[in-house]
């Protein structure tokens, strides 16, 4: 399965390399720029965008690289192209548009802002790979709808745990079982932390605080744990997932779950906390032929009815540029939506709130995010997570309570918000014609 390095030194061989453009050079986007540039021959990474361009031009030094041009044109962007040198920018929408760029990797964490960059960058026919589960689980359905009618590949990137879940997922089903869940091993879970509780372990590894509170209140993995769902078509068996602590190997969870319901569900994506090999992912899977039953008995995967598959890591930024080859290469997704949206991730208040005030970010200190199916948040008119930045109360909210639409007044004018009606409407269009047909 393993064939994306030949193609890439195939690339190199031939002085065409794969090039790339990045948005967002923080954390894991200068990790990207120091893969691409030192560790994957066949493949450039030619322009960086970031709103403070010495930042950009900081994952290039960091990568070795220090003859760096700014731009501040498409026509300046496409001349340094040529000429084989690195640019940096302040404007995104040069990456998106210049010519001799394959493929954009958005690596901002940022839905609004996201919107804009990755619909232009569709526009002009450059694929995209998005690090970037909070956007991707709030509109990637519609992203996907524009990406396959310009004829382009959205997707998630390996690496990242759904990435690794989706490979998983892959490989089980290729050898003839059925995947019935989807997992991810988590070390924390605790849905009050916040950017005060999360400074000292953000600081100790050059992260920004509300990033590690996002992971550590359970709003990233129900970000991650949505598009895994929206790429298999599995749903959730409760709203926040079920979560189970447990301290054994993942291994031993085949007996917690209830494979009727999971197979009355047609699977679930779901997370544990504290189980062996941390911090990994796992698919759980059945087989209906008793004979290979027997084989897998004695290659040591147990008597079943449910078998354990798992990866005891993920390597987040040293596998994305394999998932730009995969993409430009090969035409593949790593993970991008099967249609409209499986599994929605809503806005659930952290603390008590009050009418009048304006909700903060993704892992701050007012909301977290939980799972729960497409289905329930449409009837329930459900606020999405990656939209509540920027709303304003219309009443007071109380601890854990989900948020719904009548709950806040939106900001205008948001492209996010316009694209989630686009989405809601033209998926609930799919399902009245499927069941007219």
């Amino acid at each position: 399965m393993i064939i994306v390095d030949k193609a890439l030194q195939a690339r190199a061989e031939a002085g065409n390399p794969v090039k790339v453009g990045m948005i967002g050079a923080g954390f894991m986007g200068r990790g990207i720029a120091n893969q691409i540039i030192n560790s994957v021959p066949g493949m450039e990474l030619v322009a960086i965008f970031n709103r403070h361009i010495d930042t950009a031009k900081q994952a290039y030094l960091e990568a070795g690289i220090d003859d760096i041009q700014d731009v501040e044109t498409v026509s300046q962007l496409e001349y340094a192209i040529a000429q084989g040198k690195y640019a940096v920018t302040e404007d995104p929408y040069l990456i998106c548009r210049a010519a001799g760029i394959d493929a954009i990797i958005e690596v901002t964490g940022a839905v609004e802002f996201g919107a804009h960059v990755i619909t232009d960058a569709i526009a002009h026919r450059k694929h995209v790979i998005m690090m970037n589960a909070e956007l991707d689980s709030t509109i990637g359905p519609i992203l996907k709808v524009y990406a396959d009618k310009a004829g382009v590949i959205l997707s998630a990137c390996d690496g990242d745990q759904p990435g690794v879940e989706m490979n998983l997922y892959r490989f089980v089903k290729s050898i003839g079982l059925t995947p019935v869940l989807c997992g991810n091993i988590k070390g924390l879970q605790d849905p009050y932390r916040n950017p005060t509780t999360q400074e000292a372990f953000a600081k100790r590894w050059g992260q920004k605080p509300h990033m590690v509170t996002s992971f550590a209140d359970g709003s990233k993995i129900s970000f991650e744990q949505a598009i895994v769902a929206n790429g298999t078509g599995m749903k959730v068996a409760k709203r926040g997932m079920l979560g189970y602590e447990f301290t054994g190997h993942v291994d031993e969870l085949t007996k917690a779950y209830d494979l009727d319901l999971l197979k009355q569900l047609g699977g679930i994506v779901d997370y544990v906390v504290g189980a062996k090999p941390g911090p990994g992912v796992y698919v759980f899977a059945t087989h209906e032929d008793p004979k290979q039953c027997h084989y897998l008995n004695l290659y040591k995967l147990g008597e079943g009815p449910l078998y354990s598959f798992y990866t005891p890591y993920h390597l987040c930024h040293f596998e994305v540029p394999l998932s730009v080859a995969r993409a430009v290469l090969f035409q593949d997704a790593v993970l991008a939506p099967l249609a409209g949206p499986m599994v929605d991730v809503v806005t659930t208040a952290k603390i008590d709130l009050k009418a009048g005030e304006t909700l903060d970010g993704i892992g701050y200190y007012m909301t977290y995010g939980q799972c729960e199916n497409a289905d329930v948040v449409q009837a329930e008119n459900l606020l999405p997570m990656g939209l509540a930045e920027g709303c304003r109360l219309k009443r007071d909210i109380p601890r854990d309570q989900v948020l719904t639409y009548d709950d806040v007044e939106l900001p205008v004018g948001r492209l996010a918000d316009k694209l989630r009606f686009e989405q809601n409407t033209y998926f609930a269009a799919t399902k009245s014609l499927v069941a007219v047909g």
